[in-house]
């Protein structure tokens, strides 16, 4: 039986759903928001009710014209309540994409972002915000563990 109290004022948290696509050189594909400083792992927020691994294909795909089957979990970020909410975010693992793989990022106006580019590892540093950068590095440095939706494996 569910508390009433807990379906009266649920809970918020956003969760967050990124993807961390490689080339064969290990670069790390990044897209470039207009909205913030730095650049971030493809990825946005998950509607309600929506996979975590199907939020961030979509995102990804409209990002950056890539359509890849997510399904493991490299890095598990919480972020505090800042100004709005907290943050839950999970970094996918998109695998390593060919050298000639076209990007297809949508006009500013629509997308947000200035555009997307692999960049070498170890520049991620420079290029994006601390925590963005040590985000990515953890997911660089993790095995892939399988996301479980209701108990069964996403794949």
């Amino acid at each position: 039986m569910r508390d009433p109290r807990l379906l009266a004022k649920p809970p918020v948290c956003r969760l967050g759903c990124l993807a961390l696509v490689r080339n064969p050189r290990g670069d790390v594909l990044l897209v470039d928001p207009d909205y913030m400083d730095g650049m971030i792992l493809p990825g946005g927020a998950a509607q309600p009710n929506e996979p975590p691994n199907l939020a961030a294909a979509r995102r990804l795909l409209a990002e950056t014209g890539l359509n890849l089957r997510l399904a493991d979990v490299l890095a598990v970020d919480f972020t505090p309540a800042d100004r709005y909410l907290e943050r839950l975010n999970l970094v996918f693992d998109g695998g390593t994409v060919r050298d000639d793989t076209r990007l297809t990022v949508p006009p500013r106006h629509r997308s947000g972002l200035f555009g997307a580019r692999f960049v070498p590892a170890h520049e991620l540093p420079d290029v994006m915000a601390p925590a963005q950068a040590a985000r990515a590095a953890e997911a660089l440095a993790n095995r892939a563990v399988p996301l479980l939706l209701h108990g069964q494996r996403s794949s």
